[in-house]
């Protein structure tokens, strides 16, 4: 069938929407009718060349949500007209990572770099002008519509609307999960997270939430750090400079129990500054990337191992996305969970390069892709 997408066929290079030959699923696969994608800074980070694919052209999109049109033979549990939200890293239910609890490094993470079948290097669903097209993550969510494996999507409650159901399928849990779960934020704790964008804002509801006394957000955007007091900051600073040293002046000079990086493009000094930032025994959580080829972290060896900090890196949040984005969504219909609020601007397909335009202006805490 033809449908039309956003590809990247050049790194560096821009977003660019085509017209797309799409196969009809095979055992396994659905094919789902986009509704809304989220504009997430990882797919920049293809566009620029700061995470390498193996493969080019590539439709971009993996923070998305949809209508199953179509089921391939074997699937299970899923059936045309249910709605479903992608998750980012599929999940196999089987290996040793998911069967102790850790969907978000489900083995099948392995390949999705060459954006092809899941375990089938080399098959690809896209086609433009006679040339396979490999799917971001396996998914395209940057399609009208796609073809994708089946322990790719959740399937959700139709009550819910798709456009700010695809965000808790990358932005809203990464952000949550990198405090609670990865930096174990408790009840009177000092957290300062670094960077609140689409990531970093879901990172300060998640500290709020979790009880946390202080929430000190950190961003040289005024819009986005005057935006955080409403997701649950208690102060917001222009510098890390400044909120360590505000951090030392609530705990007796010690420094915040925890500081979350999700910098957009995340160098070695963003993860020293937050590691200065943090009080003996703390934690610094990585959420953010930059060039993912880039290597060195100017930090001292003494600090890491005198003051026993911890260096912690978060994918997807440490989620479980099957038992996760449910109960995400489930916190949103209660009002536990601010979701509209956390969409600055909607976009058409069209569009695509004017949104990651205005993502990098610092105009949006997360713009979305609506079709």
């Amino acid at each position: 069938m033809r449908t039309r997408g956003a590809v990247v066929t050049t790194v560096p290079g821009r977003y660019e929407v085509v017209d797309l030959e799409l196969d009809t699923p095979r055992r396994g696969e659905v094919l789902v009718q986009m509704a809304a994608a989220g504009l997430c800074h990882s797919d920049d980070h293809v566009a620029t060349g700061d995470m390498p694919v193996r493969h080019l052209p590539m439709c971009g999109g993996h923070e998305g949500a949809g209508v199953v049109e179509w089921v391939g033979e074997g699937v299970e549990g899923i059936v045309a007209g249910d709605h479903v939200v992608f998750s980012f890293l599929p999940i196999c239910g089987e290996c040793h990572w998911c069967s102790t609890g850790h969907q978000n490094l489900c083995r099948l993470g392995a390949g999705l770099a060459d954006g092809s079948r899941v375990g089938a290097p080399g098959s690809y669903r896209m086609n433009l002008d006679g040339h396979p097209v490999a799917q971001l993550n396996g998914l395209a969510a940057f399609s009208e519509y796609t073809t994708v494996d089946v322990r790719s999507v959740v399937k959700i409650e139709r009550d819910i609307p798709l456009d700010v159901a695809c965000l808790v399928g990358c932005g809203v849990i990464t952000g949550w999960g990198s405090a609670v779960t990865s930096g174990g934020v408790r009840p009177g704790d000092v957290v300062i997270v670094m960077g609140v964008g689409g990531i970093g804002i879901n990172a300060v509801q998640g500290a709020a939430h979790a009880g946390a006394a202080e929430v000190i957000a950190v961003d040289p955007v005024e819009f986005k750090r005057k935006v955080s007091l409403d997701f649950g900051a208690t102060s917001a600073f222009d510098t890390m400079a400044d909120a360590t040293s505000y951090a030392r002046s609530l705990t007796d000079g010690q420094g915040a129990d925890c500081t979350v990086v999700t910098v957009g493009v995340t160098t070695g000094e963003h993860i020293a500054a937050g590691l200065t930032s943090i009080r003996k025994n703390g934690t610094l959580v990585v959420v953010g990337v930059g060039n993912v080829k880039s290597v060195g972290i100017p930090i001292s060896a003494g600090e890491l191992v005198l003051y026993q900090k911890r260096i912690q890196g978060s994918l997807f949040g440490a989620a479980n996305p099957r038992a996760d984005i449910p109960r995400f969504l489930n916190m949103y219909r209660r009002g536990a969970l601010k979701l509209d609020e956390i969409i600055t601007a909607r976009y058409r397909l069209d569009e695509v390069a004017m949104g990651y335009t205005d993502m990098h202006s610092g105009k949006n805490l997360r713009g979305i892709i609506t079709f």
